[in-house]
């Protein structure tokens, strides 16, 4: 008659029992969120390519060099987020604005840092504004994720600007307050209302801008777009007809990176900040300033940006 106990070694392995999930779809990972890059500078266009591609929920699928390029991206690939820079050749970023909203959110993303501009930008419909050298590359990446759900970003230039137009005001009337709110007597502070100046809200209208659209823009079409004039120049001076015409800058003979590192030394960046924004190292970019002090015979960042801002003495007359 057989043992029936089991000898040691004898035993078979228990087998697991059958997983009653086994025929549930494996779930689907989330689509990449798909952006346009547009910069009219090829470094500063794949340094973002980069660091936005090393994100496993972002891919960058086309890179423009000028509004017209990034109008025809955006309606080939139609990207979920438009990275949009301001002063480019051809058709600029803010010309190019209320055509690029109507097929996905644009996050403004330029050393641009003028209020004026920041304004025109919103005005115009971005989601958002970035001021190079006022975020890390973490920061850009959250903000290119929000736009695309609708949460604004700015750096502090274009959030002080924003404040500065809400304080201004639009010169109407805002939206009727809750009964009981702002309706304190004004003698409560010390004075009457009869004692108060008069005050108007000032035009935000920038000045020589009053063909800028103040109302939703035309349907777009590759039509419309190639009739677009650039609003935006070369400098800040010359991107409103009411101001002073931008200095000769070209009697200083600097190369197209050279302007661009001055432009940034010039809005009060520092070494690390330019390096960021253009993608070099700090090392570059005190060899770059070497040359352009040398060339605009300079001896200091403040020297140098007021001969190249024109506020320098004589600075219109040549290099003295």
């Amino acid at each position: 008659m057989p043992d029936p106990t089991p000898h040691p070694g004898s035993q078979q392995p228990l087998q697991p029992p059958p997983n009653p999930f086994d025929d549930f779809p494996t779930a689907r990972q989330p689509a990449a969120l798909r952006v346009v890059v547009a910069d009219d500078n090829p470094v500063v266009r794949a340094g973002l390519t980069a660091l936005l591609s090393g994100r496993e929920d972002i891919t960058v699928v086309a890179e423009a060099a000028d509004g017209r390029g990034a109008y025809e991206a955006a309606r080939h690939h139609r990207p979920d987020v438009v990275l949009l820079d301001v002063r480019m050749p051809g058709v600029d970023g803010i010309s190019a604005l209320p055509y690029l909203v109507q097929i996905a959110p644009v996050l403004m993303l330029t050393y641009s840092r003028e209020s004026e501009i920041v304004q025109e930008a919103l005005r115009r419909g971005a989601g958002g504004y970035l001021v190079h050298g006022e975020f890390t590359s973490d920061e850009l990446v959250s903000a290119v994720r929000d736009i695309k759900e609708g949460r604004a970003h700015f750096t502090p230039t274009a959030a002080g600007a924003l404040l500065a137009q809400l304080r201004q005001g639009q010169g109407t009337a805002g939206p009727s307050l809750p009964e009981g709110l702002g309706q304190m007597d004004a003698t409560a502070y010390g004075t009457t209302a009869s004692a108060m100046p008069h005050t108007q809200a000032p035009d935000l209208t920038p000045p020589g801008n009053s063909h800028l659209p103040r109302v939703p823009a035309p349907p777009a079409s590759p039509e419309n777009l190639s009739q677009l004039q650039p609003d935006v120049g070369q400098s800040s001076s010359g991107w409103m007809s009411g101001r002073p015409a931008a200095p000769d800058r070209s009697r200083f003979q600097l190369s197209t990176r050279e302007a661009e590192i001055m432009d940034l030394i010039a809005s009060g960046m520092n070494n690390q900040q330019i390096a960021a924004t253009c993608f070099i190292s700090e090392k570059t970019v005190k060899n770059h300033i070497n040359r352009i002090f040398a060339k605009l015979h300079s001896t200091s960042r403040s020297e140098a940006a007021a001969k190249w801002l024109g506020t320098a003495p004589g600075s219109h007359r040549g290099l003295g």
